[in-house]
């Protein structure tokens, strides 16, 4: 084995040096579109099981609301038992109506508590280092 690498070393050796700055350049070019190629070939491969995921969600979505609709209707027709159907289905919607509303409300805080979308804490932070710089340069120039 060491035969094999030391004749391939006085091969290397016995060639001029632009010759091997040449193969190199070629070599690498060649590796990095092939790894490129290995990339491309990767993401398209994630791209297509994400396509398909998000596919079979938002199938999970479409039944949900299904599910949703035929709970809204059991509600409505226990109700009408005891009273008249359009009451039984206004109750309802009320009821939506104010968990919808709940839900708006929270929603629009929480939003609220994280806008403006600037990093205070980053913010600062550059303060301080400005007024640290700008301390320096007047320490500087007395």
């Amino acid at each position: 084995m060491a035969d094999h690498t030391s004749a391939g070393s006085e091969r290397l050796r016995e060639r001029p040096i632009g010759e091997l700055l040449k193969q190199l350049s070629q070599q690498t070019s060649t590796l990095v579109r092939q790894e490129l190629e290995l990339a491309k070939a990767d993401m398209a491969e994630k791209g297509k099981k994400a396509g398909v995921g998000a596919g079979v969600l938002g199938g999970a979505v479409v039944v949900g609301l299904l599910a949703l609709g035929a709970l809204t209707t059991c509600i409505i027709a226990a109700l009408a038992t005891a009273m008249e159907l359009w009451l039984a289905a206004l109750i309802v919607a009320v009821a939506y109506a104010v968990v919808g509303a709940v839900l708006a409300v929270m929603g629009k805080q929480r939003l609220k508590e994280a806008s403006p979308p600037i990093p205070k804490e980053t913010q600062e932070s550059v303060k301080e280092d400005v007024e640290w710089a700008k301390s320096r340069a007047r320490s500087a120039r007395t």
